[in-house]
């Protein structure tokens, strides 16, 4: 077996613990602490609020870095920091602890998530990259699905005081070793080829993922005077603000509908569960194969519909299919987010470039449950924010189109797709 899968699964694993105690663990954590140290809503949101926008923040510090050096030396860090802060959140008494425990974890999250899984990703996969990155983004989702309940569960059963501290240990016990024993920055230190394919045999390949355009080297000041960088931002920025405000008030609007605390959180396991089949089907099958862009249009239009469907058609039945056809383009928006960047300024760079982008996207996601808030305290009801949810959504088709490769590729490479016997240097490290 080649390698590369293993970096795969491994990456899986480390997201399915980390993201599914780190991100999805804020939202199962809002409703004790208010209860256990009687905080406002506002006050324990804003401890969510932080967490995106540090996160995010991390995201595109820590970026140009593992270019640099790789992602293994920044990953181990961050999931101390992660292990750390998730294990005192049970423990804290004063809100000025609580926003520390949450800035700690968004640092930890930066620096051993999301940025750092698709830099590494990148440098294994080329022709497969959508598939690699399809399986282990699953981890993500599943995440949400099997560890959230289990938290529930021991908070409900022990408190915070335990929960906290056990979801932490399971971090430490399947993630660090992940990280430590497992994961490999390039395969060139690994003696291998990109992809596991015959570096002899020549493949069919796009502009997009051809050596000089996936081995071309940009600095942040070339990159930001691209049309395609700023394409790539905006469109996500737009259409994430809208997708994260739709997700984070969900439970509270099928509640609203059908007056069922239990069928609205079940609305929650029907939409992961679309986000994973939809991905792993569109990683399989489609996104290694077509145009990007047009698969990305596609995902759009796909996600205002369902948000229009949902909000105009008042029956039980057409909103669970809606709101499942909605999960379709969850867990694809992200990965077509890290795919698209990649196709269009490759890997080389990947960390800076995606760094930046994963900045702006997570800030936004920020704001998009405060904005469908405020816009349903204002008129008294969903029907304006999730129309509001669609219209953003159909915006951010337009600049889509232009995030595309540069006209002009280098034809001298930094470095080759595959690998030659003599040793060379990966970032600091001789290979």
């Amino acid at each position: 077996m080649y390698y590369g899968w293993a970096i795969v699964f491994a990456c899986a694993g480390l997201l399915f613990v980390s993201v599914g105690v780190g991100y999805y663990g804020i939202a199962v954590y809002l409703g004790p602490l208010r209860e256990l140290h009687d905080w406002s809503n506002s006050d324990v949101s804003l401890a969510t609020g932080m967490y995106f926008v540090f996160s995010g923040i991390t995201s595109a510090l820590v970026g140009p870095l593992i270019d640099r050096h790789g992602a293994r030396m920044w990953m181990t860090p961050g999931l101390i920091l992660l292990i750390a802060a998730a294990a005192v959140i049970g423990h804290v008494t004063e809100l000025w602890q609580l926003y520390l425990a949450y800035i700690v974890m968004a640092l930890g999250s930066g620096m051993s998530a999301g940025v750092a899984v698709n830099a590494t990703l990148a440098r294994w996969f080329v022709h497969r990259r959508a598939w690699a990155m399809a399986i282990s983004s699953t981890g993500v989702s599943l995440g949400g699905v099997v560890l959230s309940p289990v938290n529930g569960v021991l908070i409900e059963q022990f408190g915070l005081g335990v929960a906290t501290p056990a979801m932490a240990g399971l971090i430490l016990l399947v993630g660090l070793p992940i990280v430590v024993f497992v994961l490999v920055w390039d395969p060139r230190q690994m003696g291998l080829p990109q992809d596991g394919l015959d570096p002899v045999t020549p493949q069919r390949t796009s502009v997009a993922r051809s050596v000089a355009n996936q081995t071309r080297r940009w600095s942040i000041r070339s990159v930001t005077r691209t049309l395609s960088f700023w394409s790539i931002m905006v469109s996500f920025v737009i259409v994430l603000l809208a997708q994260t405000g739709f997700i984070l008030h969900q439970t509270a609007f099928v509640q609203e509908r059908v007056g069922s605390l239990t069928a609205a959180t079940t609305s929650l396991s029907i939409i992961a569960f679309g986000s994973i089949v939809a991905r792993l089907i569109v990683g399989r099958y489609f996104a290694d194969r077509v145009d990007l862009r047009i698969l990305t249009v596609i995902m759009f239009l796909v996600q205002g519909v369902a948000a229009l469907v949902v909000i105009q058609v008042d029956h039980i039945a057409v909103t669970y299919v809606a709101i499942l056809i909605f999960g379709f383009t969850i867990g694809n928006m992200y990965m077509l987010q890290s795919l698209l960047t990649s196709d269009v300024f490759g890997y080389v760079s990947f960390g800076a470039i995606y760094g930046l982008i994963a900045m702006a996207t997570q800030i936004s996601s920020g704001f998009g449950p405060l904005m469908i808030g405020a816009l349903e305290d204002l008129t008294g009801s969903y029907e304006a924010p999730l129309t509001l949810v669609a219209i953003l959504t159909f915006a951010a088709i337009i600049p889509v189109y232009f995030a595309k490769p540069p006209k002009s590729l280098l034809a001298r490479t930094v470095s080759p797709l595959v690998t030659r016997p003599a040793p060379q240097r990966v970032g600091h490290e001789r290979v």
